[in-house]
C-alpha cells in the first residue's frame, strides 16, 4: 500500500466517523464533499463541484450545496462568508480561529485567535445575549500584493 493510498482510507475513515458521530450517514456524495473541501480550505462551492466531479461525474451543483448546508449545520464544515466574495468553506471547525482575507488577491489565512477561547472579544453591550462566538475578519494586502503595488 502507497502512503497516498494509506493517507486516503486513513482520511476516509476519519471522516466516516465524524459522520456517524454526527447522525448522518455514510455517502459516497458526503465523502467527496469532505476530502475536496479538507483539501483545499477556504475553497468556493464551484470549486467543491469540480473536484468532487473528478471521483462522481454525475453530481449536482444542488446536490453539493445540500451536503455542503448539511455538514455546516452537524458543524463538520464551516462557512465564511468574506465580503466581496462567495462563502467559502473549510473543515477547521471548533478551533475559535479567524481569516484574514489580501483585499488585492483574494488570499484567505487562517488566524489563531490571540485569547484562546471564545469569545476572543467581549462586546460592551450583549443586549442580554450569551455571547458564544466573535468571528474576526483581518483585511489587508499580503506580501506578494504589496511588492507588486510597490513596483
Amino acid at each position: 500500500m502507497t502512503g497516498t493510498t494509506a493517507a486516503t482510507e486513513e482520511t476516509t475513515a476519519r471522516w466516516s466517523a465524524e459522520l456517524r458521530t454526527h447522525g448522518r450517514r455514510v455517502t459516497k456524495q458526503r465523502l467527496a464533499v469532505l476530502r475536496a473541501v479538507d483539501t483545499a480550505p477556504h475553497t468556493v462551492a464551484d470549486d467543491v463541484v469540480a473536484a468532487v466531479r473528478t471521483d462522481l461525474p454525475d453530481i449536482t451543483l444542488q446536490s453539493v450545496y445540500v451536503i455542503l448546508a448539511d455538514l455546516v449545520e452537524t458543524g463538520l464544515v464551516r462557512k465564511i462568508e468574506p465580503p466581496n466574495s462567495p462563502a467559502r468553506y473549510e473543515t477547521r471547525v471548533n478551533d475559535n480561529h479567524h481569516h484574514a482575507v489580501c483585499t488585492g488577491c483574494g488570499r484567505i489565512e487562517d488566524v489563531d485567535c490571540a485569547v484562546g477561547h471564545a469569545p476572543c472579544l467581549t462586546p460592551g453591550n450583549t443586549h442580554g445575549m450569551t455571547i458564544q462566538i466573535a468571528d474576526v475578519l483581518y483585511r489587508g494586502l499580503c506580501t506578494d500584493c504589496a511588492e507588486a503595488a510597490a513596483s
